[in-house]
């Protein structure tokens, strides 16, 4: 039997070059068989380029322009790490704020790794628990998160994990998250 908990629903998954492209591929290939519409959101131009291993990875086509896109177009936002995806991210402003959107309207939100490097610049960070790369840590903390050494940590809305081990679990909780939001949006507009 398929899986279609998600079906309609949108993802946006926000990216720029240097990515981990496991942690997206994985990610969407689950959210899709799942029923879900995947977005890729960058600032790139056409293509963005993942990161595998040690080296380049594919290029994979950019499906809405970071600029363009709204927080309130979307049901959840997918944050795969990576240094040099993170660090593009980080000197965007759009980047910037689609996460803060995402956090402060309590949206399904799943970051990697070093992902946790922009959630903590939007300020929207405070009294929540998180996890990732230890090289986010003081960050998270000077954003007024509270750290967990634990792989992965569900804090409402908010699913934070170390990397490519976590994934499916991270998926299973971002999955929940997005059916329980869904079924708010359905209360509120009865």
């Amino acid at each position: 039997m398929t899986d279609t908990s998600l079906a309609g629903r949108k993802i946006a998954i926000l990216v720029a070059s240097g990515f981990e492209e496991v942690q997206m591929t994985d990610a969407q290939k689950a959210l899709i068989a799942s029923g879900a519409q995947t977005r890729i959101v960058s600032r790139e131009n056409g293509l963005v380029n993942g990161w595998h291993d040690n080296s380049w990875g594919h290029f994979f086509p950019i499906d809405a322009d970071l600029t363009q896109t709204l927080a309130i177009d979307y049901d959840a936002l997918l944050i795969p790490g990576g240094a040099r995806s993170i660090a593009k991210l980080l000197d965007d402003p759009h980047a910037k704020r689609i996460a803060k959107a995402f956090l402060k309207g309590n949206q399904p939100v799943v970051a990697f790794g070093d992902a946790i490097s922009l959630l903590a610049i939007t300020e929207e960070l405070a009294g929540r628990t998180v996890t990732g790369e230890d090289s986010t840590k003081e960050a998270a903390e000077k954003a007024g998160a509270n750290w967990s050494e634990e792989d992965i940590v569900v804090d409402g809305m908010l699913v934070t994990a170390k990397g490519d081990a976590q994934i499916g679990a991270a998926l299973d909780a971002l999955m929940a998250n997005v059916t329980e939001y869904a079924a708010t949006l359905t209360d509120e507009a009865a």
